[in-house]
C-alpha cells in the first residue's frame, strides 16, 4: 500500500504514478482474440464447441449450445427461497429506477412552420455476457437485463460459461426474473463472436453488453461498429473520502470490499485526518487475517491501494476529478458540499451509512460503471444505452418559402449542386404555383 501526502515535494509525482502503474497491467491478447473471432465467424457452431471443450472442459454438440427451459426449471428450483426474495427485491428497485430515466418522445412546430421532433425506439435484440464457474454474479445479469427489458427490447440472449458443464443456479435464477429469452453455455471472447456475428444456432444481436475478463473486453473492441457495446471495462476501483467522524473499521471494510475483486482492482482513502489514516490501515490488515479472499485482496491492496492525506476537502476535491473513479464514497458528516465539487465520478455514495455494496446489489442505479478514469468522459449503464433517438422533421409549402432558400445558398457554397436543385425545384414548383392561384 502506497501512502502519500499532499504537503511533500513528491507529492505530484507519486500522485501520477499512483494512476499510471495500474494503466500499465493490462495484458496484450488481442492476437489471440482476433484469431477467435475469425474462426467463429468462419466456421460458427463447430468452433463455439471446440473453444468450449477446450476452455470450458465439456464436450458439447451444437443442438446443446442452448440451456433448455426444463435446465433452467431445475436450476431454479435449487435456489433457497430467501435468495430468491433478495434477486426479487433488487430486481424491483433496479427497475423502479431505470423505468424513472425513460425519456418523453419530442414534437413541436418552430416558428418557421417547420415541424420538428425526437422519437425514442428500443434496440431489437441485445446480448449479455455473464461471467461463469466461480466468478458468477447474478446481480450482473439484473444490472444489464432489467433496463434492457424497460427500454423495450424484445429479445435478450445471454451467453454464460459453464466450466465442466456446471451451471450456476443463481445467475439463472437472476436470468428468469430480469425477463432473458435465451440461454447459451458459452463464454469467452469466442460468446461475443457468435453475439456479434451470429451463429446456426445464435442469431446476432445489435448490442453487446455484459462484463468479462480480458479477452471477453478485447473481443468487445473488435466487434464494436459491427454491434453496440456497453463500455470496455478494466479492474474495478474505488476512492473513499472519510472525515474523523468515519469508523475505521467500516473505511477498511469498504477498501477491502473493492479489492477483493480482483488483484488488479485499486482502493484509495482520501483524508485529512492522519490519526483516521492510521487506524484505517492497521484495520485493513486486521481484516486480511480473516477474510476468506484475503490473497485477492492483499494483493490490490499491496500493489495498487493507497492512503493520501490532504490539506482539506478542498484538495480532495481536485484529485478526485482527476482520478475519476468508478466508485466514489464521501464518508463525511456533511457529504453534500463535496459531492457538489465532484465533476468525474461514476457513481457517489453518500454518508457514513451507504456503503458501496448497497449499489451493487439493491441501490437502483446501474453498477455498470465507467472504470479507468473514463468516468471523465463516460456514463453508468442506463435505459439509454438500449434506446435510439431517431429525430423527425416535416416542412409544408409554407415553411419551405422560409427556410429553403437558405439551404440553397449553403448547398451552392458547398458545391452540392443535386442538395441546391432538390430544394430549389421544390421553391420553383412552390413559386410557380402560387402565381398561377
Amino acid at each position: 500500500m502506497k501512502r502519500l501526502d499532499s504537503t511533500q515535494p513528491d507529492f505530484r509525482a507519486s500522485f501520477t504514478r499512483l494512476l499510471a502503474d495500474r494503466e500499465g497491467d493490462t495484458a496484450r491478447v488481442d492476437a489471440p482474440v482476433t484469431e477467435i473471432l475469425a474462426r467463429v465467424r468462419a466456421d460458427g457452431d463447430t468452433a463455439l464447441c471446440a473453444y468450449t471443450e477446450r476452455f470450458d472442459r465439456m464436450a458439447i454438440t451444437p443442438d446443446r449450445l442452448r440451456v433448455t427451459e426444463a435446465e433452467i426449471e431445475a436450476a431454479c428450483a435449487q435456489v433457497p427461497p430467501d435468495l430468491l426474495g433478495a434477486l426479487d427485491v433488487a430486481a424491483t428497485r433496479i427497475e423502479s429506477f431505470h423505468r424513472a430515466q425513460l425519456p418523453a418522445d419530442l414534437r413541436y412546430t418552430d416558428a418557421d412552420g417547420v415541424e420538428l421532433g425526437m422519437r425514442w425506439t428500443p434496440l431489437d435484440a441485445v446480448g449479455l455476457y455473464v461471467p461463469g464457474g466461480t466468478a458468477a454474479y447474478p446481480s450482473s445479469v439484473l444490472m444489464n437485463a432489467v433496463p434492457a427489458r424497460v427500454a423495450g427490447v424484445e429479445r435478450l440472449a445471454m451467453c454464460v460459461p459453464t466450466p465442466d458443464g456446471v451451471l450456476n443456479p443463481l445467475v439463472l435464477a437472476a436470468a428468469r426474473r430480469a425477463g432473458v429469452s435465451e440461454i447459451y453455455r458459452v463464454g469467452g471472447a469466442q460468446a461475443v463472436g457468435a453475439l456479434a456475428y451470429g451463429t446456426a444456432t445464435i442469431q446476432p444481436v445489435d448490442r453487446v453488453v455484459g462484463p468479462g475478463n480480458a479477452y471477453v473486453a478485447e473481443a468487445k473492441r473488435q466487434v464494436f461498429g459491427r454491434v453496440g457495446i456497453d463500455s470496455i471495462a478494466g479492474p474495478s476501483e474505488v476512492v473513499v473520502v472519510a472525515d474523523a467522524g468515519a469508523d475505521a473499521r467500516i473505511v477498511a471494510l469498504d477498501l477491502l470490499a473493492q479489492a477483493e475483486h480482483d488483484a488488479l482492482a485499486q482502493s484509495i482513502l482520501i483524508t485529512a485526518d492522519a490519526a483516521l489514516a492510521d487506524r484505517v490501515a492497521a484495520a485493513v490488515e486486521a481484516e486480511l487475517r480473516t477474510l476468506p479472499r484475503a490473497a485477492i485482496a492483499g494483493a490490490s491492496w499491496a500493489t495498487h491501494g493507497a492512503i493520501i492525506l490532504v490539506r482539506d476537502l478542498d484538495e480532495a476535491a481536485s484529485l478526485i476529478n482527476e482520478i475519476a473513479p468508478e466508485h466514489l464514497e464521501l464518508l463525511l458528516a456533511e457529504p453534500e458540499a463535496l459531492f457538489a465539487r465532484v465533476r468525474h465520478a461514476g457513481a457517489v455514495f453518500l454518508g457514513y451509512q451507504c456503503a458501496e455494496a448497497i449499489g451493487d446489489y439493491v441501490g437502483g442505479p446501474n453498477h455498470v460503471l465507467p472504470t479507468s478514469r473514463t468516468a471523465r468522459f463516460a456514463s453508468g449503464l442506463s435505459v439509454f444505452d438500449f434506446l435510439k433517438r431517431t429525430t423527425f422533421i416535416g416542412a409544408g409549402p409554407d415553411a419551405l418559402l422560409r427556410i429553403g432558400p437558405s439551404a440553397v445558398a449553403l448547398a451552392r457554397a458547398e458545391g452540392l449542386d443535386a442538395h441546391a436543385l432538390s430544394v430549389s425545384a421544390r421553391l420553383d414548383a412552390q413559386r410557380s404555383d402560387t402565381d398561377k392561384a
